[in-house]
């Protein structure tokens, strides 16, 4: 099969090829300028919340008669991975994952399965259970947090500003949805005085349906005329609190207003399930999330321009502060980029000019932005964003694409110093290594395809760094064969002859490599031929140190922390604790924090979890026992003193209540705890009795830092152990006893007052008994019951009061009770703590009684999730780049040649791990993954030259030797041009780890290639030695 010579033709229709140049580079500026810009790749969030409440019900009521049901139902639909229950006193939350290799496609449709299970069983809930509710919200990432604040003002008219606001924010250009978050639900109470009530023989109940009746709205009717419709409208709205002190009640033959006998006021949810402030100050946040392939740069600036726009609109005193900002984290990333990218141009061109001479150099200069120009043309096409992956991709990508214009040059360069002229050595350039390069590039394209079609969260994550680099590398050779060449013609200088006429060509073809550093590596080479066996054996020795080293040595990790200013510090109180001890605490902590200069915005968050506004930072579900406050930091130096400095508060005592904890943001998919063991079992005591000895043996260990149980505390109720006989006499039943104490200490919900665009519950309840009296036990003692002849009874009289305990809180893992046992770690990697106490575990995990297990959470777990997807595409790998080696070589010597070197690139990466103490994690896995085509790539050519000497009529050991002399200059160019392009991208705290894995191997790998494969072909051919003479 024959190819048009392309660099022939490009050199020959010279017009036409300046033509597509320039256009290259205008279209590149032009899809430069376009692509969108994100912080994160587009990431499919496979989860979902359905959450149930059942006002008065116990944890164990909630879990056999809702959650139970809920999960039955749930497990039907596919792809489901595991769901986490959550039951409180009252309420279930239900966090549903569905498989990380679930196609994404598919997940709306699994979404919809989920909800429409749940709308079905909602009929046969028990009755007074409010939902289930599905959240499928839960996966957005906010692009902005926005607090609207101010001191002394109204929630509700906050509120309502914020409204106005989200309204407005929705017209901006990018914005795909604005939520607002943080709104306390708004009530009206009417307090009743007890004694007057009674005196006026006025039941509750009467005056409950008496509200109900003046609010209901009802149809009143229509008359159809000649003309119009008519409908007839009627007053039946209480929206104002004074409309509703002014409803009528009537006594006996007397009417009275409401306002007689109660006192009615606005308020909130009490208690609160949901606070936030900003800075100190209650807030109302509103979430903006941005359209899927916008410039998110772009988008910045507009939300910008808008909120200077509305803080000239809002009155005095109110403030629009933003609290996280992912337009400034996509800006960092993307200046970052452009600097690093002109570095890196900047030291392949230096070692371009270095080592083959200016003209030369700067046509790799070129070649550099005309290849990325296309590739960006072609990511805009594919709808690829510059985001954190692509950017590192690009990048990554730099110090690889360069190598078929470095082979590409040095080719024309040698045979323009044995005589040649420009236009013939550029077509020969073609001939000798067009397909060479195109399968070696194809190869090294190759060894990236399981990151490409890993089918898992992070795969989809780090997917585009395959089709970037695929893209910027089949570029690359189409610019070296194409450009290169005519560029070459141009810019090229003449050289000078080095042979005469009528000089053997085969002697003419060492002319260019016999200066002293040739001869030094020649005789090098031959040595490594000669000894073939000790250099092969010593090669596959430091290739078994590597392998032991890095499954001994070399620390493990799943993703590194993010570089993110942002300090998160999660208050965890005891299980079963109220939301204003959860509250005093947190006040406590913005006491020590809002002084602190390195703090740029603060937000706290009580009873739930703070927004999503990282992709790996998910929301937690709601707990009274619960709170996380966000710093954002100048910078991520300041972030670490912040942290420095609270850990230090938490080690002084300063917050004995709660067990307080500070971090960094992490990358990667979502790891509360970076070491956690899952206890799975169907009794509570006997799952903490296990977590008890887990925890000692996690105490142990000198890098594990605050081992505690998930859940462990039992918290008191109070249960009215009631005289049945004496409650029969008083002619009274338990309900009526219930409504009269709900009445009393939390208030009853009688109708809803339509206000504006909010819907208010009107909580009527007893006078008397202030927000301080209803926090203390002691109020049953002032409690009366009031029996149907309208006599009173104290509290006491119906049974015997006693003090029992529960569990606060119910956790289950796929229908399983669950207990974790988690912890911190400082002085070592996660993962390696994590195996280390698995070890530890063995005897423990042998002897775990029937109907119990072990399993190990955490950041392991997660990452074992991640690899395993990777491994199970190295196969496919493997035989794509097989296919491309035979398909060049056409031998199975020559094959085995190039396959050999595969892991040779395992040797530097260890050693450079070693040498800078980096981890090795899921990103370092990526460059070790694309290593192994790196090095084929190569030692592709470098076996291409091997069968180019034989066939010229060398002899097997010359023809070996020589093959590694001619390609010296070359693959070392390429490896060097790559090792330094890889230098910028060490600074980076997610690239760092895969890019000191790419330089170790790629600088280690290549040496040991240039040297191994001659000794290689020496065994393997068993070249004499006396061939040398």
């Amino acid at each position: 099969m024959s190819f048009p010579n392309l660099s022939a033709l490009a050199v020959k229709e010279r017009a036409i090829t300046l033509f597509f140049l320039i256009l290259a580079v205008i279209a590149g500026i032009y899809a430069f300028l376009s692509l969108g810009r994100a912080e994160d790749p587009p990431f499919t969030v496979r989860a979902l919340v359905v959450s149930a409440n059942w006002p008065g019900a116990t944890p164990q009521e909630m879990q056999e008669q809702v959650a139970d049901r809920l999960e039955k139902r749930i497990q039907e639909v596919p792809h489901l991975h595991e769901i986490e229950t959550t039951v409180r006193p009252g309420q279930a939350n239900l966090l549903v994952e569905f498989q990380d290799n679930t196609p994404k496609e598919i997940v709306p449709d699994l979404f919809y399965e989920v909800r429409k299970r749940m709308q079905e069983e909602a009929g046969s809930m028990p009755e007074g259970v409010i939902g289930p509710i599905v959240n499928d919200d839960f996966a957005d990432v906010y692009f902005n947090l926005i607090a609207l604040t101010a001191p002394g003002l109204p929630m509700r008219l906050i509120t309502r500003d914020a409204e106005n606001i989200r309204d407005r924010i929705h017209q901006v250009p990018g914005v795909r949805k604005a939520l607002i978050l943080g709104e306390r639900s708004e009530r009206v109470f009417i307090e009743f005085d007890p004694i007057r009530l009674n005196n006026l023989g006025l039941s509750p109940t009467a005056i409950f349906e008496a509200i109900d009746a003046h609010n209901r709205l009802v149809p009143a009717g229509r008359i159809e005329t000649e003309g119009p419709r008519l409908y007839l409208r009627l007053d039946s709205d209480l929206s104002e609190p004074e409309e509703l002190a002014n409803v009528p009640l009537r006594i006996g033959d007397r009417l009275i207003r409401l306002a007689d006998i109660a006192t009615v006021h606005r308020g909130y949810e009490d208690p609160p399930s949901y606070l936030v402030r900003s800075k100190g100050e209650d807030a109302v946040l509103i979430g903006v999330v941005m359209e899927s392939g916008v410039n998110g740069l772009e988008l910045g600036e507009r939300l910008e321009n808008f909120i200077e726009e509305e803080r000239t609109r809002l009155p005095l005193g109110m403030s629009l502060n933003v609290l996280t900002n992912q337009a400034d984290a996509i800006a960092g990333a993307v200046n970052l980029f452009q600097i690093k990218f002109f570095i890196a141009v900047a030291v392949v061109v230096a070692v371009s000019i270095l080592a083959i001479g200016l003209r030369a150099g700067l046509i790799v200069g070129i070649a550099v932005p005309v290849t990325l120009g296309i590739t960006f043309l072609i990511m805009l096409m594919m709808r690829i964003n510059l985001d954190r992956v692509t950017l590192g991709a690009l990048i990554l990508a730099l110090g690889l694409l360069v190598d078929d214009a470095i082979i590409s040059v040095e080719m024309m360069l040698v045979k323009m110093e044995e005589g040649w002229d420009r236009v013939k050595a550029a077509a020969h350039a073609w001939t000798v290594t067009a397909a060479p390069m195109l399968f070696g590039t194809l190869v090294t394209v190759a060894g990236f395809i399981p990151i490409g079609f890993a089918q898992s969260a992070v795969g989809e994550y780090t997917g585009n760094i395959f089709w970037v680099l695929g893209i910027s590398l089949i570029v690359s050779w189409l610019v070296a064969v194409i450009f290169v060449p005519y560029l070459g013609v141009k810019m090229l200088p003449a050289q000078h002859k080095t042979h005469t006429q009528g000089q053997d060509p085969a002697q003419s073809n060492h002319q260019p490599y016999q200066s002293s550093r040739y001869q030094r590596l020649r005789s090098l080479i031959s040595w490594c031929v000669v000894h073939r066996k000790t250099v092969v054996f010593i090669t596959i020795g430091l290739l078994l140190l590597a392998i032991a080293g890095m499954a001994t040595v070399v620390q493990k990790q799943f993703f590194p922390t993010s570089d993110r200013p942002e300090v998160l510090i999660s208050v965890y109180m005891p299980q079963g604790t109220s939301i204003e001890a959860t509250d005093r605490t947190v006040q406590k902590l913005e006491e020590l924090l809002t002084p602190m200069e390195e703090i740029e915005s603060l937000s706290a968050y009580i009873g739930a979890g703070a927004p999503r506004f990282f992709i790996s930072a998910s929301p937690e579900m709601p707990d009274p026992g619960f709170a996380k406050l966000i710093a954002v930091a100048t910078d991520a130096q300041a972030r670490d003193r912040i942290i420095e400095q609270v850990n230090q508060a938490i080690d002084r005592g300063r917050f004995p209540e709660a067990r307080v904890r500070a971090t960094g943001l992490l990358y990667g998919p979502p790891v509360t705890w970076p070491v956690a063991f899952r206890i799975l079992g169907p009794n509570p005591d006997t799952l903490r009795s296990i977590a008890y000895d887990i925890r000692n043996v996690m105490e142990q260990n000198p890098h594990v830092r605050g081992a505690h149980l998930d859940w462990n505390e039992r918290a008191p109720i109070l249960h009215l152990n009631m005289d049945k006989e004496r409650l029969r006499l008083l002619g009274m039943t338990p309900l009526d006893v219930s409504r009269q104490l709900q009445f009393q200490l939390e208030g009853v919900t009688v109708t809803q007052l339509r206000q504006d665009i909010r819907s208010v519950n009107v909580v009527a309840r007893m006078a008397g008994l202030n927000h301080d009296a209803r926090s203390n036990a002691d109020i049953l003692s002032r409690i009366e019951i009031v029996t149907p002849e309208g006599r009173k009874l104290p509290f006491s009289q119906l049974g015997e009061i006693e003090t029992r305990f529960e569990e606060p809180v119910i956790k289950r893992h796929n229908r399983e009770r669950v207990l974790m046992v988690q912890g911190d770690v400082e002085g070592a990697q996660p993962n390696d703590v994590s195996l280390a106490l698995w070890d530890n575990l063995k005897t423990l995990r042998s002897n775990l009684p029937p109907g119990y297990h072990l399993e190990l959470a955490g950041s392991v777990e997660e990452s074992t999730k991640g690899e395993s997807s990777i491994q199970k595409m190295q196969p496919i790998m493997f035989a794509v780049m097989l296919i491309f080696i035979m398909l060049q070589m056409r031998s199975f010597s020559g094959t085995f040649m190039v396959i050999a070197t595969a892991p040779l690139g395992l040797i530097g990466a260890v050693l450079a791990l070693l040498m800078f103490q980096q981890p090795f994690g899921f990103v370092a896995l990526l460059g070790l993954t694309g290593l192994a085509g790196i090095l084929m790539r190569n030692t592709l050519i470098l076996t291409q030259q091997v069968t180019d000497n034989f066939k010229a009529g060398m002899s097997q050991f010359e023809g070996v030797v020589e093959a590694a002399v001619q390609r010296a200059r070359p693959v070392i160019l390429t490896a060097l041009a790559a090792v330094f392009a890889f230098v910028p991208l060490t600074l980076d705290t997610f690239w760092g780890p895969l890019a000191f894995v790419l330089i170790g191997g790629v600088a280690v790998g290549t040496a040991i290639t240039l040297l191994f494969v001659p000794a290689l072909y020496g065994l393997w051919f068993r070249i004499k030695p006396q061939e040398s003479e």
